[in-house]
């Protein structure tokens, strides 16, 4: 500021010092033009250094205030920073926590599955047993009620014979009523053979 004062003053002077060709004006006339002139000019670069000293003092005040918002931001953004990190951890934790329990729960569910495989199969089993057994019961007592008939008719039988009956198988010379009881007696014990249960 003060370097363009200085300048407008040497300027001032050397218009005097140049201009001496003017003649008509008193010395005195060009001195107060010249002083007036630089006093105009005086005034105009106060005035701009003025508007420049206000201007900086404004584009402090913003910098002031633009080094606060940063600053202010460059904190927010470092919490922002901290609590990503912090729900990144936790997110991952709940993950791991999360993973072991599925595959405690697979581990459980695989233990149920297998042991609801062998005791479907040992019901099968059970099942098919019991079907057999149904089944082979079912027979004996068919083949129960069948000796049960065989045993009224092998009674009614007996108690059909007679005295006469009983001699004539006695008899020691021609054996014929004997072997015909023989034959009987077997034909009941084949009948009975062939209703046997085997299991």
């Amino acid at each position: 500021m003060r370097a363009l004062l200085t300048l407008a003053i040497l300027v001032l002077l050397f218009g005097l010092v140049v201009l001496p060709a003017r003649a008509q004006q008193s010395e005195t006339d060009r001195l107060r033009d010249a002083l007036r002139a630089a006093i105009a000019q005086t005034r105009t670069l106060e005035d701009e250094r003025v508007s420049l000293q206000a201007k900086q003092a404004e584009s402090d005040r913003d910098r002031e205030r633009l080094k606060k918002e940063v600053d202010a931001t460059k904190g927010q953004l470092k919490t922002a920073e901290q609590q990503y990190k912090e729900a990144v951890e936790t997110f991952n934790q709940r993950l791991k926590e999360n993973a072991d329990a599925f595959d405690k729960w697979k581990a459980a569910y695989e233990e149920a599955a297998d042991l609801a495989r062998s005791k479907e199969a040992e019901r099968a089993r059970f099942e098919a047993e019991a079907k057999t057994f149904k089944a082979s019961t079912k027979t004996c007592a068919q083949r129960n009620i069948k000796l049960v008939a065989i045993g009224k008719d092998l009674l009614q039988t007996l108690k059909s014979v007679e005295l006469g009956d009983q001699i004539a198988a006695q008899e020691p010379v021609i054996r014929f009523k004997a072997v015909d009881v023989k034959n009987m007696l077997q034909d009941y014990q084949d009948k009975i053979l062939e209703q046997r249960a085997n299991p």
